[in-house]
């Protein structure tokens, strides 16, 4: 299989300015063709670095996937600096000056002499038309290898990779194969606990298995590199089987999942409705489960953490002003090294309390009280 790396330009990007959500897009889609992607770059609006970066790519390489830079200031130095990077110079292309005349026109507009520069491509290259935007991009190849610069504008690089980039890059590489993965979302246990239970499965190489850990929340991820769908998913299917007789319950969902959605089913199983009460979360948790089409009936936020003693009867006293089967209180308490989150959960058969210990970054807490909460409302079906 070949592979590829992704550089993304603009200064806008490490200055924090704007989120990359190419990147994400443009890693499915290789994975999705059944292409290895090594490494992701971003790089600022400037020449030599941006040359330096698609010459380090292309050490390591088949393909270089630039997005950004192809507009028409002088801080689009995209081409140029592709250019740049393999020796060669930019060359004027007519075509793509009426191409980009003709869109302007059709927007009841009059391209400014600026815009020619988006005329111009690598001496080599091969321009490919925009029909959703006024950037074109270019496929250049060089010696064995290809560089595909595309535009930064999310809508006009998703176009242009679904409809001229994958299909160049199948029959370019001749492209049979695919890259398919499915995530086990697990809570409740940490990163290092799984590792523990799951090293060997961690060392084999197709399927791999790897872990993505986040506050409170921990994804088991296995990636099948396979001739098709149908022989990805058999690859899978055993090692998912091992994962989930090692890991239990703890798993709650797969993919696109969300522990709120998952964790709000057995409720709906048992026709029972819930109301949150908590403290520290600065309301993410009603947030969350306001947004889930289900059983929450309401929720309030305590501006002060009320004492670990008060929160059941607090708790019990907002659920019966809701009218609600089930009640969950959670609140945060600080302390200087931890944080205390304290639980109450009544249900229509019993009162219990709890108490969890959070060590971990402070701006992380409330995320993982939340997960914890969620977690209580999932096993309610396996508790009472």
């Amino acid at each position: 299989m070949p592979s590829a790396e992704i550089i993304t330009i603009g200064t806008e990007l490490l200055l924090g300015e704007i989120v990359d959500t190419n990147s994400r897009f443009l890693a499915q889609c290789l994975r999705d063709a059944g292409i290895d992607l090594y490494r992701k770059t971003t790089v600022g609006d400037n020449v030599g670095r941006i040359a330096k970066a698609v010459q380090q790519a292309l050490d390591r390489s088949d393909i270089v996937i630039t997005t950004g830079g192809l507009g028409p200031t002088v801080d689009d130095p995209t081409r140029d600096a592709i250019a740049f990077a393999v020796g060669v110079k930019t060359e004027y292309h007519p075509e793509l000056w009426d191409q980009i005349t003709a869109r302007f026109r059709r927007y009841g507009r009059i391209p400014t002499e600026n815009n020619r520069r988006q005329a111009f491509i690598p001496e080599g290259a091969k321009a490919i038309e925009n029909p959703v935007g006024t950037a074109p991009i270019f496929i250049l190849e060089h010696k064995s290898q290809v560089i595909i610069s595309l535009p930064g504008v999310p809508s006009e690089m998703e176009y242009l990779m679904t409809h001229e980039v994958i299909p160049f890059l199948r029959v370019r590489y001749d492209l049979h194969g695919i890259i398919k993965t499915r995530i086990l979302h697990t809570v409740g246990v940490g990163e290092s606990q799984i590792d523990d239970l799951i090293g060997d499965l961690e060392q084999l190489s197709n399927p791999t298995v790897g872990l993505t850990a986040h506050s409170g929340q921990v994804d088991v991820r296995i990636t099948a590199k396979a001739t098709s769908t149908d022989a990805a998913d058999e690859s899978i299917l055993p090692i998912e089987a091992a994962l989930r007789n090692r890991l239990g319950d703890w798993i709650y969902g797969v993919d696109q999942d969300s522990l709120e959605e998952i964790a709000l089913k057995p409720l709906v199983e048992k026709h029972w409705t819930i109301s949150i009460l908590e403290a520290g979360l600065s309301g993410r948790l009603v947030h969350r489960l306001s947004a889930i089409h289900g059983p929450f009936l309401g929720g309030q936020v305590l501006v002060d953490p009320p004492e670990a003693s008060e929160l059941l009867s607090l708790t019990e006293k907002y659920r019966q002003s809701q009218e609600t089967d089930v009640g969950l209180g959670v609140a945060i308490q600080p302390h200087e090294d931890r944080y205390d989150v304290f639980l109450a959960l009544i249900t229509p058969v019993e009162k219990r309390e709890f108490v969890r210990q959070y060590g971990g970054p402070p701006e992380y807490a409330p995320i993982w009280a939340i997960n914890q909460s969620l977690d209580l409302i999932r096993r309610i079906s396996y508790d009472s």
